[in-house]
């Protein structure tokens, strides 16, 4: 388990599935995420958090909580590549209560703790859409910058949004936190 100042990453649990059924489609969370375009049932969402649970060296889940023990989100490092030492982030905070709060901050200051210091990774990249602003600032706050950019590559609720690709290098990260 790693803490932040307001938040833990944990091992997802079978457990964790009501409280992801609760956002899992509810569009105000998950316009901006690459999946959940359709309704997800119960039974996929079990498989899923089954295959999370289990997940192998390339892929970790993590449920996110309060440090009082409150159910978050989901967050994972994904493609985790040991030879050219890089991954890609994914988070979402499943609350509406808890957006805009610094709890996304922090989960992706302590997953970038945990790709440079204790997985000895180079890059940590995601892909964000240009429609999700929130993110995007929260992203730049922890470090990382605008590399790349894919025009009109997804479609939400009628208009066509980038997709934008970010990355933090190990060495700006250090230089950040030193």
């Amino acid at each position: 388990m790693f803490a932040g100042d307001k938040m833990r990453v944990r091992a997802i649990e079978k457990s964790d599935i009501d409280h992801v059924m609760k956002w899992v489609n509810n569009r105000t969370i998950t316009q901006h995420l690459l999946a959940f375009t359709l309704p997800v049932s119960r039974l996929a969402e079990e498989k899923w958090v089954e295959r999370a649970a289990i997940h192998g060296d390339a892929d970790k889940f993590f449920a996110i909580e309060t440090l009082q023990g409150e159910y978050l989100g989901n967050c994972g490092l994904h493609g985790i590549d040991g030879i050219n030492r890089h991954c890609e982030l994914g988070i979402v905070i499943g609350q509406e209560k808890f957006l805009g709060q610094g709890y996304g901050q922090d989960t992706i200051r302590v997953l970038l703790r945990v790709c440079f210091d204790v997985l000895n990774l180079n890059k940590v990249f995601l892909r964000v859409f240009s429609g999700n602003i929130r993110a995007i600032k929260c992203y730049e706050n922890c470090g990382f910058k605008q590399v790349g950019r894919l025009k009109e590559h997804r479609f939400v609720d009628g208009a066509w949004n980038d997709e934008i690709l970010m990355e933090v290098l190990r060495a700006d990260y250090k230089q950040a936190n030193s």
